[in-house]
């Protein structure tokens, strides 16, 4: 089971601050943070969700794409679609677009594969958030950790991250 943290620039201590939250802080912007059990071998979005009694269209990942003429764009879809390639390349200016290899996601984000966040990255990457979520009054992403999700406004999202709502989810068949 979940448990959940209303925070609005406070501190908790059974979360350690990662940049998001860090970031979201300075803004003050309002969210909340919902820790959650993972497996580790099946970083699943649907199984997260499931194990957590959290509903899938509301819990969105973070994936790390390069392009071929922009290089590194970040698109945050909801966990029950996949990401359509063709629509993220053309909304970024690109022809074509590849996931970055898990290898190199570290490096170049400074999160881990399951615990990517589109806030507080190393380098601010142009991100493209699917237009699904502007009709949630909150969503949640990865907090920047495996473990912990921030609960936010995808405005809020679209305003940290000077995001674009652009259609790039499609339900997954």
């Amino acid at each position: 089971m979940c448990s959940l943290y209303a925070l609005y620039g406070s501190k908790i201590k059974t979360v350690k601050k990662t940049n998001a939250i860090r970031l979201l802080d300075q803004r003050k912007i309002k969210y909340e943070l919902v820790e959650y059990r993972y497996d580790p071998n099946n970083l699943d979005v649907q199984k997260l969700a499931k194990d957590n009694d959290l509903a899938v269209e509301r819990v969105y990942k973070t994936l790390v794409a390069k392009g071929d003429k922009t290089g590194i764009v970040v698109a945050v879809i909801a966990g029950h679609t996949s990401l359509d390639f063709k629509d993220l390349a053309k909304a970024s200016g690109n022809k074509k677009i590849t996931l970055l290899p898990v290898k190199d996601l570290l490096a170049n984000t400074g999160y881990i594969r399951g615990g990517c966040s589109p806030i507080g990255m190393k380098k601010a990457f142009p991100v493209f958030v699917d237009s699904c979520a502007e009709t949630e009054e909150i969503i949640y992403i990865n907090a920047g950790v495996r473990g912990v999700l921030i609960g936010v406004s995808p405005l809020d999202l679209q305003a940290v991250t000077n995001g674009v709502f652009v259609e790039i989810g499609r339900l997954r068949d």
